[in-house]
C-alpha cells in the first residue's frame, strides 16, 4: 500500500508544482490587452480571412495510421534483434500482432482512408 501512496502523493506535488506555477505566473505577467495583440499571424504576414477553418479528418486519420504503423516498426526490431533467442512462441506472438495491424490496414483501405483526396 505504501507504494501507492508514493505514487499518489508524487501525482498530487506535481499538479500542485505546476498550479502554482500558473497561479504565479498570472500575477507576474503583464496584462496590457490591446486589438492588435489579439490578432492571428504567421511568420510576419498579416491574415488573410479567417483564422478558424476545419480540416478534413482524413488528414488527421492518416497521421494516426502513420503513427500506429510507426510504433509496429519500433516492436519489431528489438523482437527481429533478439529473434533467435526468443523460439517459436514469439515468433507466433509476432505473427498474430501483424495479422492484427494488417487487418486494421485492409479496413482503413476497405474505408477509404487511404485515398489523398
Amino acid at each position: 500500500m505504501s507504494e501507492y501512496l508514493a505514487v499518489l502523493i508524487f501525482a498530487v506535488v506535481g499538479a500542485a508544482i505546476v498550479l502554482f506555477t500558473f497561479f504565479l505566473a498570472s500575477l507576474i505577467r503583464p496584462k496590457n490587452p490591446y486589438p492588435a495583440k489579439s490578432v492571428n499571424y504567421e511568420c510576419a504576414e498579416e491574415p488573410i480571412g479567417p483564422s478558424w477553418f476545419q480540416f478534413n479528418n482524413r488528414f488527421y486519420i492518416f497521421a494516426l495510421i502513420f503513427v500506429v504503423f510507426d510504433v509496429e516498426v519500433i516492436f519489431l526490431f528489438p523482437w527481429a534483434v533478439a529473434f533467435g533467442q526468443l523460439g517459436l512462441f514469439a515468433l507466433i506472438e509476432m505473427i498474430i500482432f501483424i495479422v492484427i495491424l494488417l487487418f486494421g490496414l485492409f479496413y482503413a483501405w476497405r474505408k477509404g482512408v487511404l485515398t489523398w483526396v
